[in-house]
């Protein structure tokens, strides 16, 4: 609205305030209320921007209306997000030393693996989920769970606060977030071989994961920051470690990984940062690797990256 024309005489129990149009006084009553008398009638203008109380209006057009509110122990205007731009200018100007490797879809099968593998090396971990306390009981304070939507600027910033590293065990996270600022490494555990090999109704049924996961892949290789994108065979519930692997191009398609080992392969990816980006496919085959520094080496040198 574009003004509000008050009443000559306006009375407000919580701050004694009242305004007249026959004296032209000011009185303090007791120190938990005040007497306000003005010939005029009060005209305030509203900002549609910033929408704040009645009485902080009215405060506000009185001069010093931000020290009475310091007077009568108010606390400061905030924005409807509860933040603070000078705390946040503060954060900005002395940042958080980037150490922790963020887990999205931390609620699912891979997910739990990937963060009880960083746990046990003593990671710093933040995690994505669904839900929050669900998942502080599962970890405790050995991981910051954050729940909330990725595409949401503010939520996205605070959750890539002190991140080097984001290890991403489904499809989805990289085309929904926007910038990825400051991240040192991405890895993407990636289905795309096996939704294209897919056909008649398993290509309809697995229409929209396919599609994130093309997005995903082509965000992420245009984003300029160093990836690991691993192509894996279908995920399957069975026990990791028991079996070798297999890294040849194409066997995806027809292949299956243990969902344990493709957790354990995305932690190990952490140790080996590309110049530019590394795409490889793997499956459990009969490779046996007990140096995965020297594979990851070996699997860049192959692709040139």
């Amino acid at each position: 609205m574009a003004g509000t024309a008050f009443p000559s005489t306006l009375v407000i129990q919580t701050s004694h305030i009242s305004f007249t149009s026959q004296k032209k006084s000011f009185e303090l009553a007791n120190p938990s209320s005040l007497i306000f008398n003005f010939e005029k009638k009060v005209l305030f203008r509203c900002s549609a921007k910033k929408k704040i109380s009645f009485v902080d209006q009215i405060l506000d057009y009185i001069e010093g209306g931000p020290k009475l509110r310091k007077w009568y122990g108010a606390p400061d205007l905030l924005p409807k997000d509860g933040s603070n731009e000078e705390d946040e200018e503060k954060e900005d100007e002395f940042p958080e030393a980037r150490d922790a490797v963020l887990v999205t879809d931390g609620d699912s099968d891979i997910g739990q693996m990937v963060i009880l593998s960083l746990i046990v090396k003593r990671t710093r971990i933040k995690a994505l989920v669904k839900d929050k306390r669900n998942a502080m009981e599962s970890f405790g304070t050995y991981v910051e769970s954050m729940a909330g939507d990725a595409s949401n600027k503010k939520f996205l910033k605070t959750a890539l606060r002190g991140v080097r590293s984001i290890i991403c065990p489904s499809e989805g996270f990289i085309s929904n977030a926007g910038s990825l600022k400051g991240v040192q490494h991405v890895i993407l555990l990636s289905q795309l071989s096996v939704y294209r090999g897919s056909g008649g109704i398993q290509a309809l049924m697995k229409g929209n994961a396919r599609k994130l996961a093309e997005q995903d892949e082509s965000m992420l290789m245009a984003s300029g920051i160093p990836y690991t994108i691993i192509r894996t065979g279908v995920l399957q519930n069975t026990p990791g470690g028991k079996q070798g692997f297999q890294f040849e191009e194409g066997c995806a398609a027809n292949g299956s990984l243990s969902k344990e080992d493709a957790a354990f392969i995305c932690v190990e990816a952490l140790e080996s940062i590309p110049q530019t980006g590394l795409i490889f496919e793997v499956v459990n085959g009969e490779e046996k690797v007990s140096d995965w520094k020297k594979c990851f080496s070996r699997l860049m040198e192959k692709t040139g990256k």
